[in-house]
């Protein structure tokens, strides 16, 4: 892996110029108002005056430059640099005394290179003023200036009045010493604090692919293929094993082949616990083949679970996962998620262009941040199964409670009326009318549980339609007058609220035909004060409690309606109930419009 380093965008670009030409402008009128302050510190040269005004003006123009202009280019990005490394050589020209504090100049150009860029090239802005300083002493020891007086007073011009003591080469040393070790230091500092953006950068890009939706296996494909983009590696193995079992599961993404970078689980052999999960002293190693007198061995650099590198590693435990794979170099890390499962990656002939301990720790830390987020997928993963087979088997029991056991009553019953029809036929359209009518009731709780085994596609631009919808076909089925209003012109809610407040409307209504006895059924879904508000309400029989509980009191007190109770908790909202038995109830559902990021939404 090449040595990290943030990217820059051109509207990052952009706003660093404009940051600088702005401190260029600020530093310069400082500069006059200080050299006002104190005339003596340039002997009172008009000269001095006119380039800090034409540095001013400089920067001025360069911002409104900046303003037009969508983007710099590299080309002019220098020239306004090599500028700035002229600018501080000409204006000492005019200052007296080694400790003045115009050197401040210098340390603005050092500071630009290093926002800029990096290490190197802020020492190379350091060496590039130190040059300029010595080549403009030795200009001034071969009687430039005494020249430049000479065709000024010819002229009728302001004389420069420099001392030519200032440019001794005693003076300059130290000055020069001074720009190379804070350009060096500069430029380490801005190297380290891009070097962190970068690697903060790859975590979250890394992290970003953990998702519910894709699945484990689609997750795992994703971060294999970032690792292998990233690291430059031709095979990506992820080894891990469950604590309780000696089962070892092995999967791997290639870079290259027919279908580069696709994750697929291998077959299992005996020996993957000895391959893989093999024993050893380091947590993250690098593992790299060398040639000692003919002889092909590993070396082995290697970290503890601290990051503290331990010493005389022996790569005895190589052999077997060499002899199943052909490399010349390996990176490798171990992880633990949770208390239940265990592993190791392995990244095969890998690219580390920078310092090997180094990327190393990186690695490391890597993995642990990227860890909890795949366990997340896995845990979530888990619990959506098991949530699905637990209604897969809710539905089940509906069915035999309730379909089943009607349809095996009303074929009783058939059989009876058809053994009645014989002695009495007046009772037969009666019989008929009640079979009927619980024909009816099944056919409904049928077509309900079909409509909650339907899987929701419902986002922000058609849940209005769909609450619609539902209501009103609630109403053309069930007999029940209902309505639905909403004072929201348009949604900007997230898929997962969207398809839990479609569920909790369906569940309601179902809970009003079921037990209500209502007459009426009225639904609203507003806004106000960042929130989110659904009401339901019907003038049914109510619930078994009068007055109005919120949420914690409906837990507490084990009443109201459980179901929409925790799929309100899913959206981070809040349920309220008010009851009046005999004469209806009222849902209130509030859920927050800011809602927190999760993995998988």
């Amino acid at each position: 892996m090449w040595r990290l380093r943030a990217p820059q965008g051109p509207g990052e670009i952009r706003r660093i110029e404009r940051w600088l030409a702005t401190a260029r402008v600020f530093l310069a009128i400082s500069a006059l108002v200080a050299i006002w302050m104190d005339p003596g510190e340039i002997r009172f040269s008009v000269w001095a005056f006119a380039l800090l005004a034409f540095y001013i003006a400089q920067g001025v123009v360069i911002i409104i430059f900046l303003r037009r202009k969508q983007e710099s280019t590299a080309s002019f990005r220098i020239l306004v640099h090599s500028a700035d490394v002229i600018w501080p050589t000409l204006i000492l020209i005019f200052i007296t005394g080694q400790g003045n504090a115009f050197f401040l100049f210098f340390v603005f150009v050092l500071a630009a290179a290093a926002y800029r860029w990096g290490l190197w090239e802020t020492v190379g802005t350091a060496g590039a003023s130190v040059v300029l300083l010595w080549m403009e002493s030795l200009a001034v020891r071969l009687g430039l200036l005494v020249w430049m007086d000479g065709v000024f007073e010819s002229l009728g011009l302001p004389l420069l009045n420099k001392s030519v003591a200032d440019f001794e080469p005693k003076h300059l040393f130290m000055r020069s010493i001074y720009l190379l070790v804070m350009g060096f230091l500069l430029g380490y500092l801005a190297e380290q604090q891009k070097q962190l953006r970068a690697e903060k950068a790859v975590v979250a890009r890394i992290v970003a692919k953990a998702r519910v939706e894709a699945g484990l296996a689609g997750t795992l494909q994703e971060i294999a293929g970032e690792l292998l983009s990233t690291y430059g590696a031709n095979l990506a193995l992820i080894a891990s094993q469950e604590v309780n079992s000696q089962h070892v599961f092995v999967g791997e993404a290639r870079n290259f082949g027919p279908d580069p970078s696709v994750f697929r689980w291998l077959d299992s052999s005996n020996s993957d616990r000895e391959t893989y999960m093999y024993d050893c002293p380091a947590t993250t190693y690098y593992a790299w083949r060398t040639d000692s007198n003919g002889i092909k061995q590993f070396s082995v650099l290697g970290l503890d679970d601290a990051g503290i590198r331990i010493r005389n590693v022996d790569p005895i435990f190589l052999e077997r996962i060499a002899q199943r794979y052909d490399f010349q170099r390996m990176i490798a890390v171990s992880f633990l998620f949770g208390r239940e499962w265990s592993g190791r990656i392995f990244l095969l002939d890998p690219s580390l262009a920078g310092d090997r301990e180094e990327e190393l720790r990186f690695f490391q830390e890597l993995v642990r941040q990227v860890g909890p987020a795949v366990y997340n997928v896995y845990l979530l993963s888990r619990l959506r199964r098991r949530a699905e087979a637990m209604e897969r088997a809710r539905f089940a029991r509906e069915l035999h409670d309730g379909a089943v056991q009607s349809l095996i009553a009303v074929e009783m019953q058939v059989d009876v009326l058809r053994r009645q029809s014989v002695r009495d036929s007046a009772s037969v359209p009666d019989e008929l009318g009640r079979i009927q009518g619980l024909l009816r009731e099944e056919v409904l709780k049928l077509r309900e549980l079909m409509q909650q085994m339907k899987s929701l596609d419902v986002d922000s631009r058609k849940l209005l339609s769909f609450v619609s919808d539902t209501v009103e076909r609630f109403q053309r089925e069930t007999g029940i007058s209902a309505r639905f209003f909403s004072g929201l012109a348009e949604l900007n809610m997230p898929r997962p609220v969207c398809r839990e407040l479609a569920r909790i409307i369906q569940e309601a209504l179902v809970n009003v035909r079921k037990h209500s006895r209502a007459k009426q059924v009225l639904v609203r879904l507003n806004a106000s004060n960042g929130r989110w508000n659904l009401t339901i309400e019907d003038d049914g029989s109510g619930f078994p409690f009068s007055g109005r509980l919120s949420h914690s009191e409906l837990d507490i007190l084990g009443k109201g309606p459980v179901v929409i109770g925790e799929r309100v908790r899913l959206i981070e909202g809040e349920l309220t109930v008010e009851s009046s038995p005999g004469q209806g109830s009222r849902l209130e559902i509030s859920v927050p419009q800011r809602q927190e990021v999760v993995y998988g939404q």
